[in-house]
């Protein structure tokens, strides 16, 4: 694997060799009611989880499901465990972690308060995929977590493997996603070993995750309002459902990516409506949460998102783009919403993919990265990607996909 050049990401330990990651392969019953399904009380599955909770209550790391993305997890008093952890991914240090719980009183000792609102959405989402900021206690949990802030993000998963696993090591546990960092993130076991055998310690196995996309995160101010410093699987409307509307806070700052490599340049002669950099402001303040600052989820190919006022005129200018760029020599690639297909040529692309139909954005979100990452396989350099409307969960799939292409946007008009 490369290492990136930029001092801020930590260098990689360990061999790379896959045999010191340990694998664990679970059961899972299939539950109606829940995506993640139902730990399987077998011997075997009680077995990894304790093996596993003693890995990380020795200090080791351990991949595990959770309902969103695969995360990667530490003790998160530990220094030297969590340190492990950017270590494996390659992550900025000054990207802080999400603390994972299994008990909402596991706060009591984290957090010196919990506001009135963010309590309600706690009762509302938790188990779920939201991550609440709040004030950290001080000296409980490693310096590495919150990258030197005075707030934590914390959330409660709801995945019968995460909790099974945070319960049985008994300690709060540190994870972002179990990806290199920058790369798409892994929603099966197989995109983790991809990236990270042989550099962190095992790997448990449940299956696909069910959302597909990271965690809302939010912050509660001192009046009440809800900031949400990154889209995800709860949205603005079921913010604004249990809260009310006039209780969510205008969108923060952004801050924009940086740390992308020279290939994420795009050639000139195959994109020339593309434009960069809508969301520019100044690189040097400290992310609230993740995902804020650096550039994530991306393929090794360049990728750019296509907006205009009409599927027509997005489809005539993805086709057209995508024919250039294949005559100058690229693999192409094309991500799609399955109404749309009947708009484009016969074989728009080399490799063509679809996040499932607009009026299901539940299908997209579960299949967004794991797209990313077919792109990889078949060798894309060149990939366009449809726009969505900014509405529900388009507006996390937007955040994901504009990530990806480092802000690259391509107007069809």
């Amino acid at each position: 694997m490369n290492e990136p050049h930029d001092p801020l990401f930590a260098v990689q330990r360990r061999s790379g060799n896959r045999n010191e990651t340990v694998y664990w392969e679970l059961d899972l019953l299939e539950d109606a009611a829940s995506d993640s399904g139902v730990l399987q009380p077998s011997e075997e599955n009680k077995l990894a989880i304790v093996e596993a909770a003693a890995m990380l209550r020795e200090g080791g790391t351990v991949a595990f499901p959770t309902e969103t993305v695969y995360g990667l997890g530490a003790d998160a008093r530990n220094t030297a465990a969590v340190e492990a952890v950017f270590a494996a991914k390659g992550r900025p240090s000054d990207n802080p972690l999400i603390v994972h719980i299994a008990d909402p009183s596991a706060l009591d000792e984290l957090v010196t308060e919990v506001h009135p609102t963010a309590a309600v959405l706690m009762d509302a989402y938790w188990p779920g995929p939201l991550t609440v900021v709040l004030p950290v206690r001080e000296g409980v949990l490693s310096s590495c977590v919150t990258a030197g802030l005075d707030t934590v993000g914390v959330r409660m998963p709801d995945h019968p493997v995460a909790l099974a696993l945070i319960s049985a090591a008994g300690c709060p546990v540190a994870a972002p996603s179990a990806n290199r960092s920058g790369r798409p993130s892994p929603t099966l076991a197989s995109h983790v070993m991809e990236d990270l055998a042989g550099y962190i310690g095992g790997v448990l196995d449940g299956g696909a995750a069910g959302v597909g996309l990271e965690s809302t995160v939010v912050q509660v101010q001192p009046d009440g309002k809800v900031a949400v410093l990154r889209p995800g699987g709860i949205t603005l409307e079921q913010l604004a459902a249990v809260v009310g509307a006039e209780a969510i806070a205008a969108e923060p700052v952004v801050v924009k990516e940086f740390g992308a490599s020279a290939a994420a340049e795009a050639p000139v002669a195959t994109a020339p409506k593309e434009r960069h950099g809508a969301e520019a402001v100044s690189a040097s303040l400290a992310p609230r949460a993740p995902g804020m600052k650096y550039t994530h989820y991306a393929p090794r190919g360049w990728l750019g998102v296509v907006s205009g006022s009409s599927p027509q005129r997005v489809a005539d200018e993805a086709a057209s783009l995508l024919q250039a760029a294949q005559l100058n020599g690229e693999v192409t690639g094309l991500l799609l919403f399955e109404e749309h297909k009947p708009l484009y040529p016969a074989d728009p692309a080399a490799c063509v993919l679809s996040l499932g139909s607009l009026s299901s954005p539940e299908e997209g979100a579960r299949s967004l990265y794991a797209a990313l990452r077919r792109f990889d396989e078949a060798g894309a350099t060149y990939i366009l990607a449809e726009a969505c409307p900014y509405t529900g969960l388009g507006v996390a799939i937007m955040n994901r996909l504009m990530k990806a292409a480092g802000g690259s946007v391509i107007d069809a008009g």
